[in-house]
């Protein structure tokens, strides 16, 4: 158990299936969905094509959609009424992509999504971040750009999807944020309604806000986790921690865990060598301005970068990664404890 001074990974599960990097995991109908990734760390590894569901009651893993068809890694997803897991660009092997293409889970098969006719799609996108606003409507901040050149800074698209017709097509917003990869993003509440606040994948604590919806534009369930947001709050409220944003972090986990947001790990910008990070972050929005609280670790050994955390249950679940050198997945599944 990975223990930090007032909280811990606790490993539930172990399988060779879940040892990945740069993947994505969602809640799909009570599983979690793993979807590509990296095997290793060598430059030249072609990225996985293979869907893996865990179940998190029974505490196994299997294959549900076998390696080949699309190959993603540094992708980003969504989930559209609790059925279709929507892959939004990503790392193809040879390419830096913005299509998009869906798993159904109820038929068991991928779908490739056309272009709409409006489509206005960005060059490439690669440790990009893409958020679910409603069933039909996606937000998308990344740096576009090809194998060879990037813009110097990260756009940000509207991204209109239609499960019916199988189409989706994007538009670029008028707004800005600084250039950035590897990053988080965060849809909070406030008394207005909804932002979406983006940070780390760059050499700064800043955080940017990358759309703003009144109250009512914004169509997504939040999770209920009564137990888990009960814990976070006495961890806020305890002296275990200091008041400090994460600052040059990339590909580091995020979730919104009700007022909260959970951040840990990833690969710090601000040091040249023993890069990978094991510290867990809380972002608490109940006051104004909402403040950053940093929580060490003392296990080496849980160091992640390229892994997910993913709330079910009341429970925060850490899945996959590089550990503490940067290029051996973990096949540990663990549950965040708060004592």
């Amino acid at each position: 158990m990975a223990t930090g001074s007032s909280w811990a990974w606790k490993p539930i599960a172990r399988d060779a299936l879940l040892a990945r990097a740069y993947h994505s995991c969602d809640v799909v109908r009570g599983k979690l969905l793993l979807f590509g990734g990296l095997k290793s760390g060598e430059p030249k590894e072609p990225p996985l094509g293979d869907m893996v569901a865990f179940d998190p009651t029974l505490l196994t893993a299997e294959t549900v959609a076998p390696n080949g068809g699309y190959q993603r890694s540094h992708h980003d997803t969504a989930v559209l009424a609790d059925r279709w897991l929507c892959v939004v660009g990503g790392w193809d092997g040879a390419h830096r992509v913005s299509a998009v293409c869906c798993w159904d889970t109820e038929r068991g098969l991928w779908e490739r999504w056309a272009e709409g006719p409006s489509n206005d799609p960005p060059v490439g996108l690669s440790s990009h971040t893409c958020t679910k606003v409603s069933e039909h409507e996606l937000r998308v901040v990344g740096r576009e750009g090809g194998l060879r050149t990037q813009r110097r800074f990260a756009s940000i698209y509207t991204l209109r999807v239609n499960p019916a017709t199988k189409t989706y097509w994007y538009k670029e917003e008028e707004s800005r944020t600084a250039s950035r990869a590897g990053h988080s993003a965060m849809l909070l509440r406030n008394a207005g309604g909804y932002q979406l606040v983006v940070f780390g994948g760059r050499d700064s604590s800043d955080c940017e806000v990358a759309g703003r919806w009144g109250k009512g534009k914004i169509h997504v369930e939040s999770i209920h986790a009564p137990k888990l947001t009960e814990q976070l709050s006495r961890l806020v409220g305890s002296e275990n921690g200091s008041r400090q944003a994460p600052k040059g972090l990339r590909h580091q986990s995020c979730t919104v865990v009700g007022p909260f947001a959970v951040a840990f790990g990833g690969e710090t910008l601000t040091r040249g060598r023993d890069t990978i990070c094991n510290y867990l972050y809380v972002y608490d929005t109940r006051c104004s301005p909402p403040s950053w609280f940093c929580f060490p670790c003392s296990d080496r050994g849980q160091k992640r970068v390229g892994h997910r955390t993913c709330l079910w249950n009341d429970k925060l679940y850490l899945v996959g990664g590089f550990g503490p050198d940067g290029k051996t997945p973990c096949p540990e599944i663990c549950v965040l404890e708060i004592p």
